[in-house]
């Protein structure tokens, strides 16, 4: 497995993956429509944010997406497994990059808000609750809020 930039024209790929690994928690689809903006991969991300593609010979199996604010606060804005992947090992690897590079910027902890069905595996790999944060796809739907100190 290597770890790698994503390049501009398969961003609309990746997007999809990150939609059909959010349907794995059983949102019915005027949900999974409602995610699609916060989930949709653009050049900006690419520009502003730190992101990365797991792949292996079988193609890609997951992305991750860190953002770092001015105050050096990280953020995981994305960490999506194609979901024939699952179970593999993609995901704790891709948490591991993404504190290893937040760390490497300088950043004490990073904050995730988590879909409520992922919380459990960020608490696993050492993320710790940190109150709730309001989803930036539906408004008046709260998240689990993590903070993990790096």
């Amino acid at each position: 497995m290597i770890l790698r930039p994503p390049n501009p024209d398969e961003l609309a790929a990746l997007s999809d993956m990150c939609l059909r690994s959010k349907a794995v928690w059983n949102y019915d689809e005027a949900m999974l429509e409602a995610f699609r903006d916060e989930l949709t991969l653009t050049e900006d991300d690419l520009d502003f944010d730190a992101v990365v593609v797991a792949e292996d010979k079988r193609g890609v199996a997951g992305l991750a997406e860190v953002s770092l604010e001015e105050d050096g606060t990280s953020h995981l804005e994305k960490l999506f497994v194609e979901p024939a992947r699952l179970g593999e090992g993609t995901g704790k690897m891709l948490y591991v990059w993404a504190c290893r590079f937040a760390q490497g910027l300088g950043a004490r902890e990073l904050v995730i808000e988590a879909d409520p069905d992922a919380a459990p595996f960020y608490r696993h790999m050492g993320a710790e609750p940190a109150g709730e944060a309001e989803s930036g796809s539906i408004p008046g739907r709260f998240l689990p809020r993590l903070l993990h100190k790096l």
